[in-house]
């Protein structure tokens, strides 16, 4: 009867989520859609953003930190909302702690596997996340007559990042990247990178209707509900007021990443705490 009522309070416990930025906030915002009773704990890196340029020991060494953060928080699961910590940092991650941890390429992946009709997939995303060649590795091995073309987008996550979602800038830069896929008639395009999906709207623009767009944040909490119901982990119950619902931490200065947050989440972030992640 105790191990009963002890996974019951567990299902009460946090989400974790983490990315180097801001980016991750699009898997936030579609766990607040799947889940509204989940508590979320979020972490931005944004002292260290971006992690697509840096290598893989390095990306490894700040999600190691991260995760410890997380855990001071007791969360019940940790969803690595960045591609490149996900391609880079989760598999030794998972060998290091005990909590159940998702990534955002594996249900990114697997939705482009059964979307793509004429076998031809697109990846962007950072230099690091392309270099790995872990969307290749994981789409081939659920679907093996596709073709898989990457293109890393670097210049995207800082036009995110400085807010210019609709800009005349982005929409060239947008042009300039994605020309050589538009030739190769690809029908399925990954966003790669957690920062895409807040220009979706351009690159659906420009890469034309006949293209269906794979967003991994979206198939990543649709995925996640699935492991917490199998887990009898997923809560059930709405909290109640005043339960501090969602809680955001950042390792750089707060007042930007509290604009930028509120603009894409529609849940009113009044509040963000900096913390020394180097700490941990």
């Amino acid at each position: 009867m105790s191990l009963k009522i002890e996974d019951t309070d567990r299902s009460k416990a946090p989400i974790g989520v983490f990315d180097s930025g801001i980016g991750g906030l699009t898997v936030v915002r579609e766990i607040m859609r799947q889940m509204p009773n989940e508590r979320i704990v979020y972490f931005g890196d944004t002292a260290r953003v971006p992690y697509g340029s840096k290598s893989k020991e390095t990306v490894t060494r700040y999600s190691r930190q991260i995760v410890r953060f997380l855990e001071t928080h007791d969360v019940k699961t940790i969803v690595v909302a960045c591609n490149t910590a996900s391609a880079y940092a989760l598999d030794e991650l998972e060998k290091e702690i005990d909590i159940p941890m998702i990534g955002v390429v594996k249900p990114g992946a697997k939705a482009a596997a059964e979307t793509t009709r004429n076998g031809k997939i697109g990846v962007i995303a950072t230099e690091a996340t392309i270099g790995s060649r872990i969307y290749n590795q994981y789409i081939e091995e659920l679907n093996h007559g596709v073709t898989i073309w990457g293109k890393a987008c670097p210049l995207f996550v800082p036009l995110v990042e400085e807010g210019l979602l609709q800009d005349p800038v982005t929409d060239e830069i947008a042009k300039r990247y994605l020309s050589e896929l538009i030739d190769l008639d690809i029908d399925t395009l990954i966003l790669g990178c957690t920062h895409y999906p807040l220009i979706r709207s351009t690159l659906g623009r420009v890469m034309g209707e006949n293209v269906t767009l794979v967003n991994p944040a979206y198939e990543t909490a649709i995925e996640l509900r699935e492991m917490l119901k199998a887990k009898g982990l997923l809560n059930e119950e709405e909290p109640g007021l005043g339960s501090n619902r969602y809680q955001f931490y950042v390792s750089d200065t707060t007042e930007k990443f509290i604009r930028f947050a509120n603009s894409i989440i529609k849940y009113g972030i009044l509040s963000a705490k900096q913390v020394n992640i180097e700490e941990y």
